[in-house]
């Protein structure tokens, strides 16, 4: 699949939160779960200084989005999300490498992850490690997987 891994414009905002939506969606979450996710799957115009996001485009089309926050020695990963009806086609892996790359770039160390629990075997695939568990910022109670990637070397 011919990908393009570009910055998103401030319009796209909306439509990549809906995105994120329904790729969190598409492991059978319920309704009350996911509107306890909502604000967590979103974002804001000030994503724009305080972040950085790429979006995966297939032919003109949306087909994944990420989001870094970079520190002073570490970056962590806010948000990894593929079009569900598009997983398994290498997009996930590609905005894994930009995020890696781009917190490497930036300075960052290491890359942390709090995973959703079925996609801490996608972080591991892709080199992360167990750190321990975080609990969740939308569900109380619900703890999720960390992970990292070491940073150092990689290219």
């Amino acid at each position: 699949m011919q990908l393009i891994i570009r910055p998103p414009t401030i319009d796209e905002l909306p439509k990549l939160a809906d995105l994120c939506f329904r790729s969190k969606a598409s492991w059978g979450y319920d309704e009350k779960f996911m509107q306890a996710c909502r604000d967590e799957l979103s974002f804001v115009a000030n994503d724009f200084d305080a972040t950085r996001i790429a979006v995966a485009e297939h032919r003109n089309n949306v087909t994944g989005v990420a989001q870094i926050k970079v520190g002073e020695t570490g970056a962590d990963l806010l948000k990894l999300f593929v079009e569900p009806t598009l997983l398994r086609n290498g997009i996930g892996r590609r905005l894994f490498r930009w995020a890696g790359d781009e917190a490497r770039n930036m300075g960052a160390v290491r890359l942390v992850i709090e995973a959703d629990p079925d996609a801490a075997p996608f972080y591991r695939r892709m080199g992360a490690h167990n750190m321990g568990f975080a609990p969740s910022a939308s569900i109380a109670g619900r703890m999720l997987p960390v992970l990292v990637l070491d940073l150092r070397g990689r290219k």
